[in-house]
């Protein structure tokens, strides 16, 4: 533990240096931009994708990270897939999605119309959720399984809590939705709400999400990669880990091309704040470019990630930090001295081997989009710092990857800057000028074309309905204002000799009414509103379970403990999922002003028959309310011993299943190493023989003839 404390203060020494020496340094945390970034996952059918700060719609390309002001609009039979680390989104057909707001604390997502379904695992004390649609704000208040859909004329939302428990904020009013329960409410300027029990229903989407919810829950690299690095779970697919001495365990991807290198199959996209970004076209291609670090091992490329989250008492945890793309960059101050004139090059930073931002950044995010992604070696950083950052001097800086043999990886500025694919647009150097070239730690001051934000998916794509585009939302927070025009930007950064602006900056060029462009109406202040849900025939006892069990009670922990209680969201199990398929609960259905009341609200005529008659009649309606409580808590109390029993046997088998599937992709993999080994050293045999019987073969050297003339004179 004093190692490690050791460790810190010299390394915060040596930010502090940076802090005083680095050009591009911010003055203060607020233009850091935010540590995560979403993904986009998985597509299928028509998906369309909206850059911020542009008014074009391009076909959605997958790893294009996406962040506030994006869009996306999923048509006719579409559906797509986004992750954010802690949460999932996931779009049905003809739905219209957005970014409000994404920080680091803020996920804050506009739905139009269509649907959603949304499982967040983890949420913090400081951290919001909320889906905000056209009649009203749907907060998320534990982590759980949600599914919201917003009807085509954008009157009526349909709130399905799978797990988890949500607040709904509209019209002044605000309404509670539990576990196990499905709201709809109507109306803009004034909610009407109805809550029924979930009926345990499933349609496409929700058989699709549980699919890839289990998917991701038994993911083999969680044990060796944070679950907050976007895109591990995609990882197991396509690569094996493998401990090395040096380095721990390292993921080493299943390519067929020969001379794989890692940064080379892809395009270049500018994404601000953070300027040029790389999109992978391998579909893993998110966590092993956006985070950890590059290594070759016995003559393969393998990823080294960021650690797990530590479960040692006292050490924090910081969530890893995305980067646009982790490299440093070959050529001169003018980006092709030394490599060809117009070249562009670059080649992936190593372990221990420090990334610098392009960007304007604090001294705090400087240190966490290191430390949170690579193991930092206090005599590396410190001397790094010292000679490059300090003292401008790279000569004195080896970095492990600018001499392996295909690391370095070059194309010409026009592919660069238009969203080219590099593997289509290679400019060959020569390896000799690559080894004695210089390296510059951020990326080339290039101001980029608009082709650059549009990316490699700028093609005709599906639009939005024109009814979407001056549909007004609710939110319960003020979102900030939309990002500026692209157009404004670039006269900006161009201005700022190409490179990328503070966040701070971009503020200052978005117009006054910015907010009234939005289209967002902030919700009044609401007064909670009371509705008993109705009871709904489940299609089996365990669905039943799930739409009763989960009823608020007395004894649930306040939202600062934020458990997850639902038994479909403990860890190791696959998550239930939601439908609005019932027809009581589609939007715009047969909806009374009579569902709002409670119990006690209702005419005699609407109580049950078999209540007792009293001459008071709220004590009589009280009486049987609490009658029918204790019936219903006795109930729950049953249903919860005899789902955790459920539970706890699935478990169980569920893990035995777990174990022998490791055991035997262990073995499997011991068997293609030890394959791999033999036939390597059967060729290296080979290749031995030929040669020895080549010499074999080989005619002795003869021997020059005799020069009989005579000397000359």
């Amino acid at each position: 533990m004093t190692k490690q404390y050791l460790k810190l203060a010299s390394l915060i020494s040596i930010l502090l240096t940076l802090v005083l020496f680095l050009p591009l340094r911010a003055a203060a945390d607020d233009d850091d931009p935010p540590g995560r970034v979403a993904r986009l996952s998985y597509t299928h059918g028509s998906i369309s994708f909206q850059p911020a700060g542009t008014d074009d719609w391009v076909s959605a390309v997958v790893n294009h990270p996406m962040t506030t002001g994006d869009k996306l609009w999923s048509d006719q039979d579409g559906r797509a897939e986004l992750h954010i680390g802690s949460a999932s989104i996931r779009l049905g057909s003809t739905t219209g999605f957005s970014f409000l707001n994404l920080s680091d604390n803020v996920t804050q997502l506009q739905l139009t119309e269509g649907t959603l379904r949304i499982r967040v695992k983890r949420l913090g004390d400081n951290e919001t959720f909320e889906v905000d649609t056209p009649n009203l704000a749907f907060s998320v208040l534990r982590p759980g399984t949600y599914k919201i859909n917003v009807n085509e004329a954008g009157d009526a939302t349909v709130v399905s809590v799978v797990g988890g428990e949500g607040e709904v904020t509209g019209g002044g009013q605000a309404f509670t939705v539990h576990a196990g329960e499905v709201g709809t409410f109507t109306g803009t300027d004034q909610l009407s709400g109805d809550v029924q029990g979930y009926d345990g229903g499933e349609d496409d989407l929700d058989r699709w999400s549980s699919d890839r919810d289990h998917r991701e829950d038994h993911a083999q690299a969680s044990r060796y990669v944070s679950d907050d690095v976007v895109g591990y779970e995609d990882l197991d697919e396509y690569g094996g880990w493998r401990p090395v001495p040096e380095y721990g365990t390292v993921w080493f991807p299943h390519t067929t091309v020969v001379g794989w290198a890692p940064y080379h199959y892809g395009h270049w996209v500018w994404i601000s704040p953070w300027g040029w970004t790389w999109v992978e076209d391998e579909p893993w291609g998110y966590a092993p470019f956006h985070y950890g670090r590059w290594v070759v091992v016995s003559g393969v490329w393998g990823w080294v990630p960021c650690p797990p989250r530590s479960e040692v008492v006292g050490v924090a945890y910081v969530r890893p930090v995305y980067a646009p793309a982790l490299v440093a960059w070959v050529g001169g101050a003018h980006w092709g001295v030394g490599v060809g004139v117009g070249t562009v090059a670059w080649f992936p930073l190593g372990p221990r081997e420090v990334f610098v931002p392009s960007y304007p950044v604090s001294r705090t995010y400087v240190t966490n989009v290191n430390v949170t992604n690579t193991t930092v070696n206090n005599t590396v950083v410190n001397n790094y710092y010292n000679n490059v950052v300090v003292n401008k001097n790279v000569t004195n800086v080896t970095y492990v990857n600018q001499n392996v043999s295909g690391a370095v990886t070059a194309t010409s500025h026009t592919a660069f800057t238009s969203a080219q694919p590099v593997a289509r647009n290679i400019v060959k150097v020569d390896p000799k000028e690559v080894a004695r070239a210089q390296v510059n730690v951020t990326t080339p001051a290039l101001a980029p074309p608009k082709q650059a934000v549009l990316g490699a998916g700028a093609t005709a794509a599906a639009k939005p309905p024109a009814r979407l585009e001056n549909r007004t939302i609710v939110a319960k927070n003020a979102p900030p204002p939309p990002p500026p025009s692209f157009e404004k930007q670039r006269e900006a950064i161009q201005a700022n000799g190409g490179k990328p602006l503070a966040i701070s900056e971009v503020h200052k060029l978005q117009p006054e009414n910015a907010r009234a462009v939005q289209q967002v109406k902030i919700a009044p202040p609401a007064k909670q509103m009371t509705v008993i849900p109705k009871k709904v025939p489940a299609s089996n006892p365990a669905q039943q379970q799930n739409a009763a069990g989960n009823k608020p009670d007395n004894n649930k922990p306040d939202r600062n403990d934020r458990p997850n209680t639902n038994a479909a969201n403990k860890p190791g199990s696959a998550p239930a999922n939601s439908s609005q398929q019932a027809q009581g609960n589609k939007p715009g259905g047969n909806i009374s002003p009579a569902s709002n009341r409670t119990l006690n609200d209702r005419p005699p005529s609407a109580r049950p028959s078999n209540a007792p008659s009293s001459i008071n009649p709220q004590l009589d309606a009280k009486h049987q309310q609490e009658v029918q409580n204790l019936h219903q808590k006795q109930d729950q109390e049953r249903q919860r011993v005899e789902q955790q029993q459920i539970q706890e046997q699935k478990k169980l088998q569920q893990k035995n299943a777990d174990d022998r599937q490791r055991a035997q992709v262990e073995a499997k993999q011991q068997q293609q190493l030890q394959q791999l080994e033999q036939k390597h050293d059967q060729q290296q045999q080979q290749l031995e023989q030929k040669h020895q019987q080549e010499v074999k073969k080989a005619p002795p050297p003869s021997k020059p003839p005799k020069d009989d003339k005579p000397p000359h004179r």
